[in-house]
């Protein structure tokens, strides 16, 4: 079982963006230290959701500050990017980091987002296929030349080229829509599970994608499925429920609040003031407590790990950074985990 870290990199109002980033690179070298196999990073725009609008930048600095740790994108969105200098920022990050990238692709759901780059959201589908199939072009093939429907490239010779032969690992991943799962498993990449699916319809979809996997003749065992869940241990339920609640809430709240923004964000707003008028709420605390995280006592932790362990399941994303939660108990968290559940799974 392998055992990896996830964020978005939260930016609750009052907050300090050099302090966040600052406690996640400091995170990601403790998961180093701890045992940790991975770091994941998720792109976001515009919005107090997520700082790591430039995932590869703090992609580079923890290569800098760590040396096995591999760091990955959960996701990267191409549509939002130019594939060549995709293409050359990832090769980039790679050869800086010894080859120790992992790329995980996905659409992004964010109108705003899409508004606010120009760039057609119904297209999304064919433009997202396009670009990943281009930057593995870039990556692998000397003078390489496209003319596609939505990107070109002529003659195209990249500098630097991956560390990874023949580049780096592609995890792309998918939630409800058909024609991405089938998209992933007809390429050959691996799907990869984000926080936003509940765990009963996570595990639906690593099913069919591994029936589409085998169908295709690639055979990509689902045991290599990245699988991220909100998570946090201590010592009791009562304290993880405790140090949690609002972190998950906020969460919740800012998650909703960004979608109702079909332009500009919610950034420049006040979360309070939208919350007093607000007429829908989203899924409670204890919702996501059951469908979407590992929260609990190191005991509780571990019997829901190994719930998804007998259903083919080999490697395990943990957020513990979410929301207003403080770094110090995100370190303690992280520390209990790597000590108390991990080792259930020597």
């Amino acid at each position: 079982m392998k055992f990896g870290l996830f964020s978005h990199i939260p930016w609750p109002e009052g907050s300090d963006p050099k302090t966040l980033i600052d406690q996640m690179l400091a995170q990601a070298v403790y998961g180093e230290e701890l045992g940790y196999d991975s770091v994941w990073l998720a792109e976001h725009h515009f919005s107090r959701y997520g700082l790591s609008s430039s995932s590869l930048v703090i992609g580079a600095s923890i290569a800098a500050r760590t040396e096995k740790i591999r760091i990955g994108t959960a996701v990267i969105v191409p549509t939002l990017h130019n594939p060549i200098r995709l293409a050359e920022d990832t090769a980039t990050l790679d050869v800086i980091s010894g080859g120790r990238l992992d790329i995980g692709y996905g659409r992004g759901a964010a109108n705003y987002e899409y508004t606010a780059y120009t760039v057609d959201q119904s297209s999304s589908q064919q433009r997202f296929q396009e670009a990943i199939k281009m930057v593995e072009g870039i990556w692998t093939t000397p003078e390489y030349t496209h003319q596609g429907q939505f990107y070109s490239a002529h003659k195209t010779n990249l500098v630097p080229r991956p560390i990874q032969s023949p580049h780096p690992p592609v995890y792309i991943g998918a939630s409800r829509t058909l024609e991405t799962l089938q998209f992933v498993a007809s390429t050959g990449h691996c799907l990869c599970i984000g926080v936003v699916l509940d765990t009963p319809d996570a595990i639906d979809l690593v099913h069919r994608f591994d029936e589409l996997s085998k169908e295709s003749g690639h055979n990509i065992p689902i045991s290599n499925v990245p699988f991220f869940r909100y998570c946090y241990v201590a010592e009791t339920e009562e304290k993880a429920r405790y140090d949690t609640e609002q972190a998950l809430n906020w969460t919740l709240d800012v998650g909703q609040w960004r979608r109702s923004f079909e332009e500009g964000s919610e950034v420049n707003h006040s979360l309070k003031d939208w919350l007093d008028q607000r007429s829908e709420k989203p899924p409670s605390y204890d919702y996501l407590l059951n469908k979407r995280a590992i929260i609990g006592s190191p005991e509780q932790c571990i019997k829901q790990i190994k719930a998804l362990q007998e259903e083919g399941i080999g490697y395990f994303g943990c957020n513990f950074f979410f929301g207003d939660i403080a770094h110090e108990k995100v370190m303690k968290s992280m520390k209990l985990f790597a000590e108390e559940v991990i080792p259930a799974f020597s």
